[in-house]
């Protein structure tokens, strides 16, 4: 008999990431029937992903609303939820990551005794408020979760060291890698026309992301003085900022940034859009989770401008440099990085510490295990 796999999340990168395997679960319909739900925490940004991937939701609960708090997502996702759960009865329920769509899911499962399998487990800044609210929701989703799919070795130790059992971890490399492998493409033309200019242009490309909310306020103001400072100091540099939809984080980048004839402030852009623009940069400053795990697929060294991170691997494989967010230290490092070839070099040739395209089969083949579908499991993830 199939078993019944509903597949929750709410975000684009949750989107972007679950995608693959739902396509890998679809692949296996002799094993599988799926279901997937989405909560609308995000909207635009999340339909688009799904159409890149020709993913519809089954369910849609459509929570999303203007100047939404933590406290009403978090109660509206867990009661419709519970409803959509209640109906259904799956036998095992997957989320990802570190969102409240996530934490909702996997405490609406519990609620139902209903297995969790969490993508994405074990990744820890221990810092609480490090990233807020992510840290702590991650770390609810891994005490519920039956199935831990840790993307490296340095998750499954995090989670072994808070006590888990070993049985229940498996290292599977980052879906996120599947799905920028699938997604770059050479000939690729970008949806936004404004790009299909940009990355013709003579000189080299800095992508910019910048939304976390830990770095609202002065953190962010300092990032921000240190990209103007970069487009001053190196005359052929282009800097794209695809600007998050975020009321203060639209304010600040436009008030900060605007003006300059060689910094070029986008709308937010699909998820195609930016990973054929990462592959197309010569360097990228972030504040993103995601990022850190992608530019190493293209071999494009990261600036990241947070204090902390859960993905402490590619700090350690010299792919990505946690640079913290004032002025001096992020404008110091890219100052390096475009005048020192042979450290650029070292960044770009790092090893992806974070998978090689084939974590969804064996996230899939795990959860076929685990339902006793098949007698073997897929060999791990070997960095």
């Amino acid at each position: 008999m199939k078993k019944k796999i509903m597949i929750i999340f709410g975000t684009r990168p949750e989107a972007t990431k679950m995608c693959p395997v739902i396509q890998e679960l679809r692949h296996h319909h002799e094993w599988f029937e799926t279901k997937v739900v989405v909560t609308g925490q995000h909207r635009e940004q999340l339909s688009q992903a799904l159409s890149h991937f020709n993913i519809q939701p089954d369910v849609d609960l459509a929570l999303m609303k203007e100047n939404q708090s933590l406290a009403y997502l978090t109660s509206a996702a867990i009661v419709g939820l519970d409803n959509i759960i209640n109906e259904d009865k799956p036998d095992m329920i997957l989320v990802h990551g570190d969102t409240q769509t996530a934490m909702c899911g996997s405490l609406a499962a519990f609620f139902h005794k209903i297995p969790v399998g969490h993508v994405e487990a074990g990744l820890r800044s221990h810092q609480k408020y490090s990233p807020w609210p992510e840290e702590v929701n991650r770390r609810i989703v891994d005490v519920i979760t039956d199935l831990l799919f840790a993307p490296t070795s340095v998750s499954k130790n995090n989670l072994n060291r808070e006590g888990y059992d070993s049985e229940h971890i498996f290292i599977t490399g980052q879906t996120a890698v599947d799905a920028a492998i699938q997604t770059n493409k050479a000939d690729y033309k970008f949806h936004n026309e404004q790009l299909n200019d940009l990355v013709q242009l003579q000189g080299r490309l800095i992508t910019v992301t910048a939304h976390r909310r830990e770095n609202y306020g002065e953190s962010m103001q300092q990032m921000f003085k240190a990209i103007r400072r970069v487009a001053d100091e190196h005359r052929d540099v282009h800097i794209v900022y695809p600007v998050h939809l975020s009321p203060y984080v639209q304010d600040t980048a436009f008030s900060m940034l605007s003006g300059h004839d060689r910094i070029h402030l986008l709308d937010p852009i699909e998820y195609p859009d930016m990973i054929n623009l990462l592959s197309r940069s010569h360097l990228v400053l972030s504040d993103s989770g995601g990022l850190q795990e992608e530019t190493p697929v293209f071999n494009k060294p990261l600036i990241l401008m947070r204090d902390t991170t859960e993905r402490p691997e590619a700090v350690a494989a010299n792919a990505v440099h946690l640079s913290g967010t004032q002025e001096d230290s992020i404008f110091n490092i890219a100052n390096q990085l475009l005048t020192d070839p042979d450290l650029y070099q070292q960044m770009a040739n790092a090893r992806n510490p974070f998978g090689d395209g084939l974590a969804s089969k064996r996230i899939v083949h795990i959860i076929a295990h685990h339902f006793g579908l098949t007698d073997d499991l897929p060999n791990e993830f070997e960095e």
